[in-house]
């Protein structure tokens, strides 16, 4: 009898499969990678990918897709456009925020929240959940309802007035966190010192974008980042330092790993290739640039560079934030918007992979298994998909991205899927682009084409973060503190309680 033939193989590429790169054919039967080797036999579908690059589809671990901003504003992009534009760029997952807000009950945010996915999505996602409430009833049984349902991860803020937390309910999060099992995400600005200046700033007449920047000052970034650290620290429990911009932030993170704090850290598209320059564009145009934290300067661009080579940031996001360029999103006073008013964030979702492939691999500054770690592989194991998702492994879901290292592209808004309208990186040459992305067996993206409907993605049930790959080594210098242990059994108590 004949050999069963695959629904797909993908063959004679580069395969790069956990630290190994393989000349070697790929097949897949019902959505999952059934063998990696060489002369497979034929699939239902042949794709020749020789001379090219065979990669694990991206996981984006942190956008905004169709969520309400702190100030009520909602992104241009749906779970459709998101996803389409996520697919196009070679992410083939991704994990956006049911986003809490004050008032509103966890199981109605996510019920309302998996609905518009579920109707939407083109490729696979799973959700973190946006905490600005933690109460009796949100730490004791909404939140553990929801961790056990596979959302194992909770972002919480230390800034923006309707959405931040203060150190004592930070404490009470990461307490309940170190119980269930889950990883806590933390945007770390010092919220007081960005008030103070930006209130200087406007009582001054600096409005303008460029301001924006002078407000969020790098030190806002590094006070709370080792705020963050030393609150983790006393709970001994795991935290991840959301889109790292400064380079003071990655000294502090690198040294704190070198004590043995379990503190892990993610930078983005716009710490890379931004500056604080392109704040200070003729008019308003400055706005299209606004992000918390702001970009920074060259040197705090080599610093992200140096923490992605050395392990210090372990995951490379796009924290796509889809304002459009008008009064729905970055201008809602029209002309007379100031830079407090304006909407924080950037698009990316689509522009994160290829970036890094261009600019991060190709020349020189990562190797190859390092851009696959970065972009797909450490989020995987961060957020407990792993090895379902993140790599080329016999028994993994099928989600690969087909790269032609010789395509230049010039970037155009006009040539990717999202609802934004402009793209920060307008006109910057690009080398490298996934001609076939695959998820879960389907073509979804081939030569420039879409092949996936609307609500053909699946919702991911995730497990318990994986933090151990990428875990600092263990230091004496952190367990000097005798009152640990009391603390520890504290917890323990309190566990047993609940």
């Amino acid at each position: 009898m004949s050999e069963e033939r695959f629904d797909l193989t993908v063959r004679n590429g580069r395969v790069v499969s956990e630290g190994q790169v393989l000349l070697a054919d790929v097949g897949v039967r019902q959505g999952v990678i059934a063998a990696i080797g060489e002369g497979l036999v034929p699939g239902v579908r042949d794709v020749d990918a020789r001379g090219r690059w065979v990669l694990p589809g991206g996981v984006d671990s942190h956008c905004h897709i169709e969520q309400f901003s702190g100030m009520g504003v909602m992104g241009a992009d749906d779970f459709y456009s998101a996803t389409v534009s996520a697919a196009f760029g070679g992410t083939t997952t991704v994990i956006p925020f049911a986003a809490q807000h004050r008032g509103m009950k966890i199981p109605a945010v996510l019920e309302d929240y998996a609905r518009r996915a579920r109707e939407k999505a083109v490729i696979d996602y799973g959700f973190h959940l946006i905490l600005t409430n933690p109460d009796e009833d949100t730490l004791s049984r909404d939140l553990p309802q929801a961790i056990h349902d596979g959302i194992t991860s909770i972002k919480v803020y230390m800034t923006y007035d309707r959405m931040k937390l203060d150190d004592h309910q930070l404490l009470d999060v990461l307490a309940m966190a170190q119980r269930e099992g889950a990883l806590v995400m933390v945007h770390a600005e010092n919220h007081d010192m960005i008030k103070w200046l930006a209130q200087k700033l406007v009582d001054s007449g600096h409005t303008r974008p460029k301001y924006h920047a002078i407000a969020h000052d790098p030190l806002a970034e590094t006070e709370a980042t080792n705020r963050a650290i030393a609150l983790g620290r006393l709970i001994d429990t795991p935290i991840l330092i959301v889109h790292v911009a400064g380079g003071e932030t990655v000294d502090l993170i690198r040294h704190a790993r070198t004590l043995g704090a379990k503190v892990f850290a993610e930078s983005c598209p716009q710490y890379l290739f931004l500056t604080a320059e392109d704040l200070d564009r003729t008019g308003l145009e400055g706005a299209k640039f606004c992000c918390s934290p702001p970009p920074r300067d060259g040197a705090s661009q080599e610093a992200i560079w140096r923490g992605f080579q050395d392990g210090t940031l372990v995951t490379y996001s796009s924290d796509h934030a889809p304002y459009r360029f008008d009064e729905t999103g970055k201008l809602p006073k029209g002309e007379k918007t100031t830079f407090k008013d304006m909407a924080n964030g950037v698009p990316g979702l689509e522009l994160r992979v290829p970036l890094l492939f261009s600019e991060g691999f190709l020349k020189g500054r990562l190797d190859i298994h390092q851009f696959v770690e970065l972009t797909a592989t450490n989020h995987a194991r961060m957020y407990g998909i792993f090895p379902r998702k993140g790599v080329i492994r016999v028994g993994s879901d099928a989600d690969l991205a087909i790269w032609d290292e010789d395509r230049e592209t010039v970037v155009r808004h006009e040539m990717l899927h999202d609802q934004v309208g402009y793209t920060p990186y307008e006109g910057r040459l690009v080398r490298g682009w996934p001609t076939v992305v695959v998820s879960r067996g389907r073509i979804v993206v081939e030569d420039g084409m879409l092949h996936a409907a609307r609500g053909t993605g699946k919702y991911l049930a995730r497990g318990t973060p994986d933090v151990s790959r990428n875990a600092p080594a263990p230091s004496e210098r952190m367990h000097e503190r005798p009152q640990a242990g009391f603390i520890q059994s504290l917890l323990r108590r309190d566990a047993k309680a609940a």
